[in-house]
């Protein structure tokens, strides 16, 4: 199996007719216009450049990502902010997601889950590392929302209830209908019922304790939780199999099992195959032109990240990244993931887990359907 054929499959699925138009307008050059969608970036270099303007091209306009998520998290959630406002909010939470303070919460949130991952592969037991994501995304997000659990069953419904929300969302999703919303604010309440209380206790061994210490407010905490519980689960949890399968199917498991430098250059090149972030908005707020391509305010700008990521080609263990490429799934300037930290100490935790038992081999696997970010419907593995 070639490395990529499963990850063209995964797309397929999960984007039967925008997927196919997505790959069309990347033959179509750097920057093109299409009626009804938007002007599209099919270039990393111009899409970084887009990112890096937050002036000109702003998430809180029409067609951005604020259309999509206001109506669910309400005005300040950073998802849909910008100005003095968002670098406040944005300044203060950075402080909880360091990287050190990531690696400690995903090591003593995840020190059961990783144990019984770690007995049941060196056993020779096959697991769906889709389900054991699932659980693994879970525990972390309760820990961060403030949800004392211990039940997997408890972390699987903690993320069923984002994927029952992304969901709704395709590459083709300008804004939600207003029984869509309504129905994702009812799935959402009760996060943000437990993220309240959690940050009233004012324990700051929390992360809603630290965010009450630090002077962000209950609305602003309970937003924040919002945002992290629907961009930070299936990210993570969609990404750990994909990875694996990717090395898989490269023949380069065993290679990055025996040598852990390798792990981050092997993480950031499935990020670049699979892309978490296939496509960001941005609405235009002043004239200009992005490539040859003329702008004006209130035009739509979709950032074809995907296409971004695919013109370097398949995946490559020993392909350097380029300055333009560098990471831009996750976004750049002054709304790179704040959330990178956590997502990365996650990833890295359990892809360790999963790597020290090696030689692994793929049982059985099968794509999703009828969902955002592509993923695996189950991918089992086993010694």
């Amino acid at each position: 199996m070639k490395p990529g054929t499963w990850e063209r499959r995964l797309y397929r699925r999960a984007h039967p007719f925008a997927y196919p138009l997505l790959r069309l307008l990347a033959r179509r050059g750097p920057v093109v216009r299409v009626p009804g969608l938007g002007v599209v970036v099919n270039d990393a270099g111009l899409a970084r450049g887009v990112l890096l303007d937050g002036e000109t091209f702003r998430k809180d306009g029409p067609g951005s990502s604020g259309d999509l998520w206001t109506p669910i998290l309400g005005p300040s959630v950073l998802l849909n902010m910008e100005g003095p406002a968002h670098r406040a909010l944005r300044g203060r939470l950075a402080e909880l997601f360091t990287p050190g303070y990531a690696d400690r919460l995903c090591a003593e949130v995840l020190a059961g889950p990783l144990a019984a991952l770690a007995d049941r592969l060196g056993r020779g037991e096959p697991v769906d590392l889709v389900d054991t994501m699932r659980v693994m995304a879970g525990a972390v997000i309760c820990a961060v929302v403030g949800l004392e659990s211990r039940s997997e069953d408890d972390h699987r419904s903690m993320f069923h209830r984002g994927e029952q929300i992304v969901s709704m969302v395709t590459l083709r999703t300008r804004t939600l209908a207003p029984a869509q919303a309504r129905r994702a604010r009812e799935v959402l309440a009760p996060v943000g019922e437990v993220a309240a209380r959690a940050y009233r206790a004012g324990d700051e061994t929390t992360v809603m304790g630290r965010m009450r210490a630090l002077g962000i407010s209950e609305a602003e905490a309970r937003g924040a939780a919002g945002a992290f519980f629907l961009t930070g689960t299936e990210t993570v949890a969609t990404l750990v199999p994909r990875l694996i399968a990717l090395l898989h199917d490269a023949g380069q498991l065993d290679r990055v099992a025996a040598d852990p430098a390798l792990l981050d250059p092997a993480v950031d090149e499935a990020m670049r195959v699979s892309t978490p972030t296939p496509v960001m908005l941005r609405s235009v707020h002043a004239e200009t032109a992005i490539g040859a391509v003329a702008v004006r305010p209130g035009d739509r700008v979709l950032l074809a990240t995907h296409n971004c990521c695919q013109a370097y080609g398949p995946f490559d263990l020993d392909r350097p990244h380029p300055p333009e490429l560098r990471r831009l799934w996750f976004g750049a300037g002054p709304h790179f993931c704040i959330g990178y930290p956590l997502a990365m100490a996650e990833i890295r935790v359990v892809a360790r887990t999963v790597l020290a038992a090696a030689p692994l081999r793929i049982l059985r696997r099968s794509a999703a359907r009828g969902v955002l970010i592509p993923t695996y419907r189950e991918l089992v593995i086993s010694r």
